[in-house]
């Protein structure tokens, strides 16, 4: 290789592992995140709302217990609602 061709290569490599680097700094940043049952206001779920529904945005009441939303880990079951907390399963 030629030095052209050699520093080229050399900014490429540099660029990747660069990129790779703040990927994963991200990765990191990011909160774990967890489903939490009851805690969604009508329309406003992430999924699962029942049968017959096309998953985000179908419940249809305040806390259905079988909406869930992501909420950060650990806060699910501390969130209060009229229905009750939230919860790690689907609600009854």
């Amino acid at each position: 290789m030629n030095t052209p061709q050699t520093l080229l290569a050399a900014m490429a490599l540099v660029a990747l592992s660069s990129g790779a680097a703040l990927a994963a700094d991200g990765a990191k940043d990011k909160p774990k995140m967890e489903k939490c049952y009851g805690v969604s206001l009508a329309g406003k779920n992430d999924c699962k709302a029942g049968a017959g529904t096309s998953c985000a945005g179908t419940s249809k009441v305040d806390y259905q217990g079988n909406a869930w939303k992501y909420v950060p880990a650990g806060t699910c079951v501390t969130i209060q609602t009229p229905k009750g907390p939230g919860s790690l399963a689907v609600k009854g």
